[in-house]
């Protein structure tokens, strides 16, 4: 039973849906490997009863023997992102105060995910509300890394990476504000695809100006990814900047021509601080898509400003939070974690200047970059400007002796891309010396998300780095 965690998401719903596998069969070996794993990284919190997730596997075999339809996540266990509601559970933000606050109905995507058959089974975990690339918080605790227990398996989307990597889920869901699918992808040796703005339903406050977060998958392989994305995306009336456009056949096959490809690489974001041992596995990435015949240069688009309008706009948002933090806790200033009160404090101080200036610039960061895609097809840079770093330190204070500022600025390469509202995707690229996963990021124009999962798809292909699984499997 074992095997079974680690078969692909479309092997596994292939099976169920002809009957050779049960939901429950699949149910009882994720559960092992819960049962087994979970205590040692910390990845689901408030994980249904065994008993529980059992009899919701057992109805959907009682739904394919009555001869009825089965979705595209038939019988695939699911934790929701602990940022996203999922009826019945709670959806706690990692936050003291909301620990018991149970959602009522799903959230737009989690309601899509179990229409399509997934079974969900928990939550997975995330830093207070979602702040930060390490994932840890007052209510559950740190998220370990799979590759060594001792490091940070990134964030906000941490739980999820690291339930993927250890084999207890094969599809997660997570979101992107500033690399929150990107980063802990990457930190984990697993997939993250950031979609274009508007691709996958959000329905957060800030629905127009300053959008800069979006819902999306992750998964072990880059075809899971897919799969996921054609069930999270689509038309969403309550969404102002929903996508009207035709399925892009996301859950089709991935084929693409290297040779057709006009690659621009970056090891650095046009001249941001990177670790050594990142840029070695950035630099040996374009190396392999040379190799397969794409024409590689080293280019970057001019993205001067966008780390600038990044804080603004994140700021904005969270200024937002602060509003609804107000309205439901009266004192969650008290139980905040500091960067969350420097944040929030932050927008609450801008002016409206600023947050107009911010929107200008951001429109001009933009045209340039579609200016850049008219040229290539594919940017590639790093997911992460560093390897996993030690699970005590709350976030990086200097990159090759250049100090960062703020608990944002050393994950300023994946900041940069969300502000051209580009498509994103971090692939495992490799390791470090030291045996830590190092994220390959894969951007393309607005958009153009099937392009960028077609190109992720060749280079993991190529490479097959996601199928080196951690050691904490061997233990």
């Amino acid at each position: 039973m074992t095997g079974l965690v680690w078969q692909s998401a479309r092997q596994l719903t292939g099976t169920i849906r002809t009957g050779k596998l049960s939901a429950a069969e699949l149910m009882a070996a994720a559960y092992d490997q819960i049962e087994r794993l979970n205590p040692k990284v910390n990845a689901i919190v408030n994980l249904l009863p065994r008993d529980e997730a059992l009899a919701a596997a057992h109805e959907q075999d009682q739904t394919r023997a009555r001869g009825e339809a089965l979705g595209a996540l038939a019988g695939l266990p699911l934790a929701v992102k602990d940022l996203e509601d999922a009826q019945g559970f709670p959806t706690t933000f990692g936050f003291r105060p909301f620990a018991e606050a149970v959602a009522k109905a799903d959230g737009e995507v989690a309601a899509r995910m179990r229409q399509a058959g997934a079974i969900v089974i928990g939550k997975t975990n995330a830093p207070e509300f979602g702040l930060g690339s390490n994932t840890f918080n007052a209510l559950f605790g740190a998220t370990r890394n799979p590759y060594d227990l001792e490091r940070t398996a990134g964030g906000s989307s941490g739980g999820a990476a690291v339930a993927l990597a250890t084999g207890m889920l094969a599809i997660a869901d997570g979101s992107d504000m500033g690399g929150s699918l990107r980063n802990p992808a990457g930190f984990c040796n697993v997939v993250g695809f950031r979609p274009s703005i508007g691709r996958v339903p959000d329905q957060r406050a800030f629905g127009w100006l300053a959008r800069l977060s979006t819902l999306g998958p992750m998964a072990r392989n880059v075809g899971d990814a897919a799969l996921l994305l054609s069930v999270q995306a689509g038309y969403c009336a309550t969404d102002p900047l929903s996508r009207v456009e035709p399925d892009p056949g996301f859950s089709g096959a991935l084929e693409c021509d290297p040779r057709t490809l006009r690659i621009a690489f970056s090891p650095d974001l046009g001249g941001l601080p990177v670790q050594a041992e990142v840029r070695e596995r950035i630099s040996a990435a374009a190396a392999v898509f040379a190799d397969l015949g794409a024409d590689v240069e080293n280019a970057c688009p001019n993205l001067d400003g966008a780390m600038a309008v990044f804080q603004v706009q994140r700021a904005a948002t969270l200024a937002a939070l602060g509003k609804q933090l107000d309205q439901q806790v009266p004192d969650w200033r008290r139980h905040a974690k500091d960067t969350a009160l420097w944040n929030i404090d932050k927008g609450s101080s801008l002016t409206a200047d600023e947050l107009i200036e911010a929107e200008i610039e951001r429109t001009q960061i933009y045209r340039r970059a579609a200016g850049f895609f008219e040229r290539y097809d594919i940017l590639l840079c790093p997911a992460a400007q560093v390897a996993p770093f030690p699970i005590g330190n709350e976030w990086v204070r200097e990159i090759n002796g250049q100090p960062m500022t703020t608990y944002i600025d050393w994950m300023a390469v994946c900041c940069a891309i969300t502000v051209i509202s580009a498509p994103a995707i971090s692939v495992p690229g490799g390791f470090t010396p030291d045996g830590l996963p190092v994220g390959l990021q894969i951007v393309g124009a607005s958009g153009q998300d099937l392009k960028v999962l077609k190109v992720a798809r060749l280079f993991e292909q190529a490479t097959g780095h996601g199928k080196v699984r951690p050691p904490i499997l061997e233990e």
